[in-house]
């Protein structure tokens, strides 16, 4: 039976920005997430908070009812997606909101004070810009493996920043999926996530947010990064184990084999092209860790070339 959808009055009139967050079976993170919203500097009038319970088993929709209640003044609703999948969580709460932009977060999260008007600025400031991202912090809860280095901390906790300044991204750069920002007419244009992508259930399934970025700025559209929004990923002791980074980065690689297989075989081709180049730069790091003293570090960057580039292949069901 699925949860009733959980709404608070707030005044919605006036709504400009709408979060939304999609959740499964993570009752124990999301009061986190959302008591960090509660203070934001945004007037809460210009924002609403979208939960999107994909099917969770726990508690989930007890912590969204329990926070409506304590949060009368904030606009908030929860709803439920019965299809299973980040990607349809994601869609469901985009077709729910209000706002003319939509900031996206995981439901494992803590947010800046500033992070909402952040964003809400930008899309004012630079009304012709399509999406935008911010900074991505690892919020770790026990302490890090002797083997994870910066590379591979990135697929885990998605650690991204860019400097103190509003600047568009990198070419071949994207915004984290779990702090970025769009807007509702790029949407419009462009379409929503991917189901074919994005983690279902329990699987560490990846690449919409790549997905769809790419499809912006085939189109020509521009991406910025912007500073003032920041969050804190918080990585459970389950995520810092051997186990976990082995089925992640075989995901990576299956992922992408499905994203740039979508665009064509030119797409793909030139996929696996970067991949032999990006072995290249895996030994040349794998030796400089090595020489520091270091191997695992480097044993584990082979490690997680090797996984992609087998999900890349094929290789992987």
């Amino acid at each position: 039976m699925s949860a009733p959808t959980i709404t608070t009055p707030g005044s919605r009139s006036s709504v400009r920005l709408s979060l939304i967050i999609a959740t499964y079976n993570r009752a124990d993170y999301l009061p986190r997430t959302l008591n960090s919203l509660t203070n934001q500097s945004l007037g809460s009038e210009l924002f609403e908070i979208i939960v999107v319970n994909n099917n969770s088993t726990d508690h989930t929709a007890e912590v969204c009812r329990s926070f409506a209640e304590a949060q009368p003044e904030l606009n908030f609703t929860m709803v439920t997606e019965i299809r299973q999948g980040l990607s349809h969580a994601r869609n469901c709460g985009i077709n729910h909101a209000k706002g003319d932009y939509f900031a996206i977060i995981d439901d494992d999260e803590l947010v800046n004070r500033d992070f909402l008007k952040s964003y809400y600025d930008f899309f004012g400031m630079y009304p012709t810009v399509a999406a935008c991202g911010g900074v991505v912090t690892p919020l770790y809860e026990f302490p890090v493996p002797a083997w994870l280095s910066r590379y591979a901390e990135r697929p885990i906790a998605g650690t991204f920043y860019y400097g103190e300044k509003i600047v568009p991204f990198p070419k071949h750069t994207y915004p984290g999926g779990g702090n970025m920002g769009i807007r509702r007419t790029a949407i419009e244009r462009y379409g929503m996530f991917n189901p074919e992508l994005g983690r279902t259930g329990n699987s560490p399934m990846g690449g919409e947010e790549k997905d769809l970025f790419a499809r912006l700025r085939a189109g020509g559209e521009e991406i910025y990064y912007v500073p003032g929004a920041i969050i804190y990923h918080i990585i459970p002791e389950q995520k810092l184990t051997p186990e976990y980074f082995d089925r992640l980065t075989r995901m990576i690689g299956k992922s992408e084999r499905v994203r740039t297989r979508n665009l064509g075989t030119a797409t793909y081709l030139k996929r696996l092209f970067s991949e032999g180049i990006k072995w290249g730069g895996t030994f040349v790091l794998a030796l400089g860790y090595t020489v520091q003293g270091e191997p695992i570090k480097g044993r584990y960057l082979i490690k997680m070339r090797w996984n992609i580039s087998r999900g890349l292949l094929g290789l992987i069901r």
